[in-house]
């Protein structure tokens, strides 16, 4: 895909959606990084449903270390894999009032030091959080980037790689947000709404549907 096809997928992007963000709630940037910890192999929607009440009674990392793991456990037990995910949550809320006064750290290797935080989390915060121009590679972007065209490439760090390189300067910092909507609602894994895309002209897929 040459460098103005791209450029014109993110303007109809862009002229779709001017600012776009994530669907996870939260009003802060550690509930934020909970519920992107939490998020991992489930939905949004499931997520929010469990972080509304877990954020309403124990919005701070320290709540949530006086909470404990079990008592969290009994607040996100309709996630998936939320055993695990409640120690994680714990333990990165006592490493962030140890280590960073309670505060998100805006550096990844602070982040990714987090238990529960890898590369694609550490994205999400560094991008919704600070503004940095970081592109979290999930399935839905994964699927885009190598269906269109976009940036096509065997694993997530080679497709996050390519587009870091390839998505024009004025658009990297929502790119994430505007490819995730896209995947998650329009180029679906099953049947992409081809019919319904805005940017179904410049996309290389070959197979698009036509109802």
């Amino acid at each position: 895909m040459n460098p103005t096809k791209r450029a014109q997928i993110f303007a109809r992007l862009a002229a779709l959606d001017a600012a776009p963000t994530t669907e996870l709630e939260y009003k802060t940037p550690y509930q934020l990084l909970v519920a992107v910890v939490l998020s991992a192999q489930a939905t949004d929607k499931g997520v929010n449903r469990a972080a509304r009440p877990l954020f309403r009674a124990h919005p701070t990392p320290k709540s949530i270390v006086t909470l404990g793991v079990e008592g969290v456990e009994e607040y996100i037990q309709t996630i998936g894999l939320y055993r695990t995910k409640a120690k994680n949550v714990v333990a990165l809320s006592k490493l962030l009032l140890e280590h960073h006064g309670g505060n998100v750290p805006n550096d990844r290797e602070a982040l990714e030091a987090l238990p529960g935080v890898g590369r694609k989390t550490a994205n999400v915060i560094l991008n919704t959080v600070f503004g940095q121009p970081t592109i979290a590679v999930d399935t839905h972007i994964f699927r885009v980037a190598n269906r269109t065209g976009l940036a096509p490439g065997k694993d997530v760090r080679a497709v996050e790689d390519k587009l870091v390189k390839f998505v024009p300067d004025e658009y990297k910092v929502n790119a994430h947000h505007w490819l995730i909507l896209h995947g998650r609602y329009v180029c679906k894994a099953r049947t992409p709404d081809c019919p319904k895309c805005a940017i179904q002209d410049l996309c290389e897929f070959r197979k698009k549907t036509v109802s």
